[in-house]
């Protein structure tokens, strides 16, 4: 399908001719399997009912399903059991092959859907146990009310699988069934707490950096690696919250005092970290003179697990700089209702169909047996709302970004690890994975040490690290060798499926920080706005189980052998956990306005003024959030309100921070080439921002990725280049030459979502702190044939870039540039997330869907992410755009990414998508009268066995 401007032209032409295609395909597929023909009703048998009458078992009075144009549903009942079994009843309906792989996934068990060649994947999760941790959870943490609404949950679930498998639920299940025979088994609640630590993982924080940074000193000096993470610029872009102090185990933010809420503080900053980069050796290790040794060892381990960390499915998006998300509230002194306006749009892996669910669940009268009057996005398989508004309060997420993992490098021996010169026995699990297909299962061996799980155990390259990795100094003695462990807050039991219900139910601010203080992973910037007193209030906290650590800051994997590594309290409680009264947050700022677009939360360290706990080293730089200060302090200063329209209209700014910096640069550089010239001509009179149709910004940012690869991507170790991109290098790998008869050929390993560099805001900061130096020695570049001398200034590589980015172009979009525009280069393809990406080419058109040429890009507001290593397709998007008006809720504003529904050929499987690709949103109906007003069909749920 051609791609246009913003959107495919969806005409019931292509969609019939795809139709045509899928009943061919399954009836080839019933005729060789089964001798049975499918029609067109085969492919609709799943759809849902949407009207009439159902009965739902266990149901104790009837429940409405309000759906209105776009499918999305409101519903009424008298009890939360009820209300909640019917959301699980109406997720299932829509959603259930996407509900289905996610347990699938989170059990490690996809092996049983797919075969064989998830069984890797399969091995890992199951290292790192994210099912044990949900049923601990369920059976150890959670209240018994939320056990309750879980159970009503899954009770729905199953109420519509009953009877039902194959062509009844998906086209997707009915291939499955085809060819394995596949039955869904029955929902269970842990099922859906799960679900909450494949968020967590993506959500992770600094792991990746932590194990790049590993692999760079392979090649580079910590100096160098020190250069490629340079500090946050607080002088220039605003944290989130400023001043602040703790005073008495109580957070105080700047200018005001705390509002009345539950529990007293318990802890101190003593001994807390400052968020100084801690020193670095050559090994990748924290500064110990215990771990010189281990260099082989833990980059073997390292590459290998990075290797296995890129085949695991990104659930929410490529873990690096692009995961994230807008979120801002402004107060009503400051907005045209005279309340507040609070907007938020995630910025998640683009999906089909989206991870998001729009819903609302609305007790008929709020009462003490039925608690909930909400809407917003839900996850389907999980009840509650995640993201939205109540009647009196309404919240938005960002991804906090704190440092939630370690990596420990364990010395191992066949009896168990070595811990503070003694060796400990490993804690031991087996695990059996059943593969689809095969009548045998593969075993696995789980071991764990006090820092966690082996987690690279999980590579038959890592058997022989052992007797590869030397050691030498004041090492442990060697052993079988090196082993690494992960550490991680999402692998001790918690309570962040109670976080969602009290949420739902916040009345207040002071609940709403009581939902927080539950909310310990993922690790979120929560906030909030509400409808009291004359102007409503804002607010803001960072939830989350954050470690404290002894030595060492995160930045580097750390010696397991040594207890002074350790997190402080182990894993006792919350005893290694900075206390959540004394976690940032905010209450109605002097400056009237709240953004968080994962900046960081507070400058850490000693001084007055600054906060005495690490949260991590590696914040996002603070592009889009400064971006959007400016914006709302330029409309105040304009016209001194902000309506919900001109929130909307932030969420759509295309403006490149780092095309305002290079561009007035590269404008000076003297090109006699007269096709590079034209090209620089685009570049003039550009005001830096990146439409779809605008051939500037598609040149522009072709030249900055080439400045990258040029000055860095070619000196990255193999580890980091993305795959197949080779060179010659130095038999010694130290460097690229050109005498061919002293080289070897070699070729990166890293997969196009995580390559480095990628491009985000920490290059931006990079870049600019470089350019001040003309003749930095990463502006060298070596010479390319006969023609092309070796560049050593910072406008020789500048030069070359643009010539490079000048022939990309014209082989990508041809040489007459009046034809070039971004959106051609930035183009959005939905994939379904199973067969959609893995399957044969004729299922894969079938199912997904696009292109669209995008506006938007790296680090800005319209956050259309892509790698700059990988190339220019969208990678994360805002997953979903909301505006939340707490004057008038029925004049909030919302859109998805997709459609409610995920059923292949429904009206709603992706009716919103070219609204989303326009920046425009849908009506958001929440009072009954403006919901009835809205509804074109109405499902009720009757109780029946």
């Amino acid at each position: 399908m051609p791609a246009n401007e913003t959107a495919p032209s969806v005409k019931k032409k292509g969609r019939r001719a795809r139709l045509i295609v899928l009943v061919l395909v399954l009836a080839l597929l019933a005729g060789f399997g089964y001798g049975t023909y499918w029609g067109l009703d085969t492919v609709r048998a799943s759809f849902p009912q949407a009207t009439g009458s159902l009965q739902v078992p266990g149901l104790t009075s009837a429940v409405e399903v309000k759906r209105d144009a776009h499918g999305i549903p409101q519903l009424y009942a008298d009890k939360d059991e009820d209300l909640f079994r019917a959301q699980g009843f109406v997720h299932a309906q829509d959603r259930f092959w996407e509900m289905d792989v996610r347990r699938h996934l989170t059990s490690g068990r996809l092996s049983e859907m797919f075969g064989s060649g998830q069984v890797e994947t399969d091995a890992f999760l199951r290292t790192l146990g994210w099912r044990q941790v949900a049923q601990a959870e369920y059976d150890t943490k959670l209240s018994p009310e939320t056990k309750k609404n879980l159970q009503a949950y899954a009770d729905g679930v199953n109420a519509y699988l009953k009877g039902k498998s194959g062509k009844d639920l998906s086209v997707e299940h009915a291939a499955l069934k085809l060819s394995a025979d596949y039955q869904p088994e029955q929902w269970t609640p842990v099922d859906s707490v799960a679900w909450l630590k494949a968020m967590a993982w993506d959500l992770r924080g600094n792991m990746q950096d932590e194990i790049d940074r590993a692999l760079m000193a392979n090649k580079l000096t910590p100096a160098q690696i020190d250069e490629l993470y340079p500090p946050y610029p607080f002088d220039r872009n605003r944290p989130i919250v400023e001043g602040g102090k703790i005073d008495g185990g109580k957070y105080t933010p700047q200018g005001g005092s705390a509002p009345a809420g539950p529990g007293s503080g318990k802890g101190s900053a003593t001994g807390a970290a400052t968020g100084s980069p801690a020193s670095t050796t050559p090994t990748g290790l924290a500064d110990d003179a215990t771990a010189q040794g281990a260099t082989v060892g833990l980059r073997t381990s390292l590459t290998s697990l990075a290797k296995t960390l890129d085949q695991i499915p990104a659930i929410l998006g490529p873990n690096g700089s692009g995961i994230g998300s807008n979120s801002w509230v402004v107060s009503g002194k400051y907005t045209t209702t005279g309340k507040p306006l609070l907007a938020n749009d995630p910025h998640l892996s683009p999906q089909l169909p989206s991870v998001w669910y729009q819903m609302g669940l609305h007790c008929r009268a709020v009462s003490a047996q039925c608690q909930y009057d909400v809407a917003g996005y839900t996850f389907s398989g999980m009840p509650g709302v995640v993201i939205g508004h109540n009647t009196d309060i309404a919240w938005g997420m960002t991804n906090l970004g704190a440092d939630v993992t370690d990596l420990y490098l364990e010395q191992v021996k066949p009896e168990g690890y070595v811990y503070d010169n003694k060796v400990v026995p490993f804690s031991i699990r087996e695990e059996e994975i059943k593969i689809a297909g095969e009548k045998k299962s593969k075993k696995i061996t789980v071991r764990t040490t006090n820092n966690g799980p082996l987690i690279s155990d999980r590579s038959e390259e890592l058997a022989t690290v052992g007797s590869r990795a030397p050691v030498a100094g004041s090492a442990p003695d060697r052993g079988n060798g090196y082993a690494v462990a992960l550490r991680w807050t999402a692998l001790d039991p918690g309570k962040s499926m109670d976080a969602v219900f009290k949420l739902d139910r916040a009345k207040d601010f002071t609940a709403f920080r009581e939902a927080a203080r539950d909310f310990e992973v993922p690790s979120q910037n929560l906030i909030y706005a509400d409808n009291k007193g004359p102007l409503g209030n804002i607010g803001y906290q960072a939830p989350g189980r954050i470690p404290v650590r002894g030595a060492g800051d995160g930045r580097m994997p750390a010696p397991g052998w040594d207890s002074k590594y350790a997190w402080k309290g182990g894993k006792d409680g919350n005893a290694g956990y900075i206390p959540q009264d004394e976690m940032p947050y905010d209450l109605n700022p002097g400056r009237g306005y709240i953004v968080t677009a994962n900046q960081a939360v507070v400058e850490s360290g000693t001084g007055q003024g600054k906060y005495p706990y690490l949260l991590t080293a590696d914040w996002g730089y603070g592009a889009r959030s400064q971006r959007i200060n400016d914006l709302i302090e330029a409309k105040i200063k304009d016209s001194g309100k902000i309506s919900t329209d001109d929130m909307r209209t932030m969420q759509m700014d295309n403006s490149s921070e780092i095309a305002a910096l290079l561009t007035p640069m590269l404008a000076k550089i003297e090109v006699s080439d007269p096709d590079v010239r034209s090209a620089q001509k685009l570049l003039e009179g550009w005001n830096y921002t990146q439409e779809p149709d605008s051939a500037a910004a598609a040149y522009f940012n072709a030249v900055w990725r080439n400045i990258l690869k040029l000055s860095f991507g070619d000196k990255m170790p193999k580890e980091l280049r993305i795959e197949d991109s080779c060179m010659n290098v130095t038999g010694d790998g130290t460097g690229i030459v050109d005498d061919l008869a002293k080289t070897v050929r070699e070729c990166g390993e890293r997969g196009s979502d995580s390559a480095q560099p990628d491009g985000g805001d920490r290059w931006f900061e990079v870049v600019r702190r470089l350019v001040k130096d003309e003749k930095s020695a990463w502006w060298q570049s070596p010479k390319r044939g006969l023609r092309e001398p070796a560049t050593t200034t910072r406008d020789e590589l500048f030069a070359r870039a643009m010539k490079d980015a000048r022939w990309e172009l014209t082989a990508k979009l041809g040489k007459d540039q009046s034809t070039w525009s971004w959106g051609r280069l930035h183009q959005l393809t939905l994939k379904n997330q199973t067969i959609g990406t893995e399957g044969p080419g004729f299922l894969q058109w079938l199912l997904n869907r696009g292109p669209w040429n995008l506006g938007g890009g790296e680090a800005t507001v319209n956050a259309t992410g892509w790698n700059a290593s990988g190339g220019y397709g969208v990678t994360w998007v805002p997953s979903m755009r909301m505006v939340v008006n707490l004057n008038d809720l029925d004049k909030s504003r919302w859109i998805n990414l997709t459609g409610a529904s995920g059923h292949a050929y429904h009206d709603n499987y992706y009716d919103q998508t070219d609204m989303w690709a326009k920046g425009e949103l849908l009506e958001w109906p929440f009072g009954k009268e403006a919901v009835d007003k809205a509804t074109v069909e109405t499902l009720t749920l009757k109780p029946g066995s």
